[in-house]
């Protein structure tokens, strides 16, 4: 990636009839990467929490470029019920999606539950975007140069998977179990790639971390880590628009290629342009990635319908 050393969202090829689903698109890296392929053409759409808020959002972006191609849609990650319907409606919808971009995360709050009972970490920031892959699967096969793009952190490589606790009920602390669900997007994206290229998929998985940049996820943290991410650091951090190339590399650049990882070039990955990084050793261990892989399946009672299975064994 020497000759992209300086590579900037001005570089984003035309992305005109390309169709993209951003999660958590309204606030962040989100809204940056959702701004930034509407600007060059994608039709791109939000999937958010908050409908409302969305579609402010999209007020917003359209005032800026006129004729920029947007929808709302409503998914709660942290609730597989609400995953599904998303997945129905967008099926129901859109004959094809070309690039899915994995971005929503909620990071380090009090031990919460999800509506499914499983740790709001976990399920948010990987079982929601697990299931969410393997329902649009279908839809990504019939996309142009398809691509999935999970955007983890640095705090992946502090990651430990307790696939013994995943609810944290034998002890919860807060930044530990937002760096195992980090560590769990860059296992699954990993995995993910193994598997597509196993059953000959023409879908690339491809990994993003945004370095140390100035979003609002620090707002649902509590003490030390709120103090530290939310006051202290804030400062330093580069911007979101800055912060999102690296995703946007990975979802728009004609030479990434799937099973790469991007994060910014700078000293300790912490900010700059994007570039190619290396994952923690236990992102790419196989043997994590399947362990990993069963348990998401049991949890999330979906599988992925990889070219030559039975689109029905999608549930467990």
């Amino acid at each position: 990636m020497t000759r992209h050393q300086h590579w900037t969202a001005a570089h984003i090829p035309d992305q005109t009839d390309r169709v993209y689903v951003v999660t958590g698109a309204t606030s962040g890296l989100g809204l940056a990467s959702a701004r930034a392929l509407a600007r060059h053409g994608a039709h791109v759409i939000l999937a958010v929490r908050d409908e409302e808020k969305g579609r402010r959002t999209v007020a917003d972006i359209a005032a800026g470029q006129p004729g920029a191609s947007l929808e709302v849609r409503r998914l709660d990650l942290a609730d597989l019920d609400s995953v599904r319907a998303f997945a129905d409606g967008l099926r129901a919808d859109h004959a094809r999606l070309d690039v899915l971009v994995n971005n929503a995360g909620v990071m380090a709050p009090p031990r919460t539950l999800s509506a499914q009972g499983h740790e709001l970490q976990f399920a948010a920031n990987h079982l929601g975007h697990f299931a969410l892959t393997g329902l649009l699967l279908d839809l990504l096969s019939a996309g142009r140069d398809p691509r999935v793009v999970t955007v983890s952190s640095l705090k992946h490589r502090q990651g430990r998977l307790n696939l013994d606790d995943l609810a944290g009920e034998r002890g919860y602390v807060p930044m530990a179990f937002y760096s195992q669900s980090k560590l769990a997007n860059a296992v699954f994206g990993h995995e993910l790639h193994r598997r597509l290229t196993e059953a000959g998929s023409p879908i690339r998985s491809l990994l993003a971390h945004p370095g140390y940049s100035a979003t609002a996820l620090p707002a649902a943290s509590v003490g030390m880590v709120k103090m530290m991410f939310g006051r202290l650091l804030t400062p330093l951090a580069q911007s979101p628009d800055q912060g999102a190339l690296p995703q946007l590399y990975a979802a728009t650049a004609p030479e990434a290629q799937s099973g790469q990882f991007f994060g910014p070039s700078g000293p300790g990955e912490l900010r700059g342009a994007p570039r190619q990084v290396e994952s923690a050793p236990q992102a790419t261990d196989a043997e994590a990635g399947r362990r990993l892989w069963e348990v998401s399946e049991r949890l999330t009672e979906v599988r992925f319908a990889f070219p030559g299975r039975d689109r029905a064994t999608d549930r467990v």
